[in-house]
């Protein structure tokens, strides 16, 4: 079987290039499902195209790609609104091309014109091709090309910032859900890129969203999904030990129904998850400035707490060295309160 049919032809100019595969996108909307051969051949001019572009964006193995032609392919694309029909076709298109497109996403991002990134300033200002993006991983089919198309994006802190901030950010705790694993993980991976990429922004939008946030995040944290615990639980930490957080840190750590979940994973039946658990429970007992009803809590439940910690270990070597010493710490304070609550 001939593939010549898909080869891109290298003297193909960078705006004939945009126009003919405008027009190939655009013609998909007159084609139908009762058109079949018509459909699988605008299909195959979108993959023809696709090929083009990914041979003008990144060469062929013999000719390099040329700089004035992906500039000027970058610039059309945006003029054109191409972009958009580039998202918006993504769930119809096959295979090929989608690898095709995926391929080419991270590259026209890069593309500054001066001192712009045309495509990121397109997105921008057309920021619901961002919402369509997180919608599609309601679709198996082109879930984790959309994925990937995000974490592109997500590169950029404007668009970071717009996803955070966006109603569509909620729908990120129901897909880290989904029962296809590979979906579920791919999601997890974005959502974790949201939360940890971009220190200011991610900061700003727990400060500001910190309930809401935190309300739907314990949800996650007791799962009956094990990966969701367990990830939830290692990603809490990572964006709530860091320094840009502090502040956040310092009031998750005063709420009481945040330390009863941690006291919960404690006793999980995963050590892992114990493991993790145990680095954020110690910063609610090692807190100088615990509220009394921190201090009640534990004192009351001292006896299984210091039963499960005694119980804990991470293994042999250096590290294992290190947690034995907060966790002796750990210990001794809690049994320091539970004394001081039997004076008073």
């Amino acid at each position: 079987m001939s593939f010549s049919f898909f080869k891109a032809s290298r003297g193909k100019a960078a705006l004939e290039l945009v126009k003919a595969m405008r027009d190939s996108l655009v013609a998909l909307d007159t084609k139908t499902v009762a058109e079949v051969k018509a459909l699988e051949k605008a299909l195959e001019e979108v993959e023809k195209n696709f090929l083009s572009m990914r041979q003008l964006l990144s060469g062929d193995g013999e000719v390099e790609p040329n700089f004035e032609n992906v500039s000027q392919f970058t610039i059309e694309i945006c003029k054109e609104d191409v972009i958009g029909l580039f998202i918006h076709k993504l769930p119809i298109l096959g295979w090929e091309a989608r690898k095709d497109l995926v391929h080419c996403w991270s590259i026209l991002l890069k593309q500054t014109v001066g001192s712009s990134y045309c495509c990121v300033e397109y997105i921008q200002n057309h920021s619901e091709l961002l919402d369509f993006l997180v919608v599609c991983y309601d679709n198996k089919d082109v879930a984790l090309n959309c994925g990937n198309m995000l974490r592109e994006c997500i590169k950029f802190p404007s668009l970071a910032k717009y996803i955070l901030d966006s109603t569509s950010f909620e729908l990120f705790f129901k897909y880290v859900e989904l029962p296809n694993f590979d979906v579920a993980s791919d999601a997890f991976a974005t959502f974790k890129d949201l939360l940890t990429r971009h220190e200011t922004a991610a900061s700003e939008f727990l400060t500001s969203r910190y309930e809401e946030f935190f309300e739907l995040y314990e949800k996650l944290l007791t799962s009956a999904n094990y990966v969701t615990r367990r990830q939830s639980l290692k990603l809490l930490s990572e964006f709530l030990l860091e320094s840009p957080n502090s502040h956040i840190m310092k009031r998750y750590i005063l709420e009481v129904h945040h330390l009863k979940v941690m006291m919960t994973l404690l006793k999980d039946s995963s050590k892992n998850i114990q493991i993790s658990a145990f680095h954020i429970f110690k910063v609610f007992v090692a807190n100088p400035n615990k509220p009394q009803e921190i201090i009640v809590i534990l004192a009351k439940n001292h006896e299984r707490l210091l039963a499960l910690l005694h119980n804990l270990s991470v293994g042999k070597g250096a590290e294992d060295e290190q947690f034995e010493e907060e966790k002796e710490l750990i210990i001794k304070e809690i049994e320091r309160i539970s004394r001081l609550l039997k004076i008073t």
